[in-house]
Parts: C-alpha cells; sequence; structure tokens
C-alpha cells in the first residue's frame, strides 16, 4: 500500500521557521502530485501548497503565499514544506497527500493521506 509519513513538526516561537518532510513508500512516488493540508481543531481542512510530479509547478493558499515553499527530492521519495515568518495562526495537524495525477487541482484528486505533525506557533 502507499503510506506518507510526515516529520518536523514541533514547537516555534512566532516568526520562527519550521521544516516539514513526508517520506512516501509502496507506489511510484515520482508520478505522483503532492500537496500539504492543515487543520486545527474545530475548524475545516485547508489547503497549503502542492507540487507537481515533475517538481516544475506548485501552487499555495492565500494564507502562506509568500511564506512557505514546497519542494521535492524524487532520488529521496521526499516532499518538503519550509515554513518562515510563522503566526499563530499557522497552528494545526499538517498532512501530506498523493494523487496519482500528476498536477492536482481539487480535492478529490488527492488518493493517499499521511496521519500527520503537529505544528504549535506561541511564544
Amino acid at each position: 500500500q502507499v503510506q506518507l509519513v510526515e516529520s518536523g513538526g514541533g514547537l516555534v516561537q512566532p516568526g520562527g521557521s519550521l521544516r516539514l518532510s513526508c517520506v512516501v513508500s509502496g507506489g511510484t512516488f515520482r508520478t505522483y502530485g503532492i500537496g500539504w493540508f492543515r487543520q486545527a481543531p474545530g475548524k475545516e481542512r485547508e489547503f497549503v501548497a502542492a507540487t507537481s510530479a515533475s517538481g516544475h509547478y506548485s501552487s499555495y493558499g492565500e494564507s502562506v503565499q509568500g511564506r512557505f515553499t514546497v519542494s521535492r527530492d524524487n532520488a529521496k521519495n521526499t516532499v518538503y514544506l519550509q515554513m518562515n515568518s510563522l503566526k499563530p495562526e499557522d497552528m494545526g495537524a499538517y498532512y501530506c497527500a498523493a494523487a496519482r495525477t500528476g498536477w492536482p487541482l481539487r480535492l478529490l484528486d488527492y488518493d493517499y493521506w499521511g496521519q500527520g505533525t503537529q505544528v504549535t506557533v506561541s511564544s
């Protein structure tokens, strides 16, 4: 089965940075588009960022545009989310997801999901 495992979450002060990793196994990583989503307790899941299978295209949610960067290393089956200038409103569980289509454009495109890693932003 396809598995995604996130790591890198933790506690950071406002204005600080974190880098999340998502390792994908059990599938053909280089053909998958990968997205990042987040969810705070009591709130709906929110789109954060996505990268195409080739890594040539990326997309970001408006709330993180200019602060977060998604990248991928196909040799390591890993996608990264670099988060800078973190704000308290960035707190939540962050999930990575894989889409068999190489350039996912909608939630329904995502076929596999990780279990999440917690990000806490507090002073």
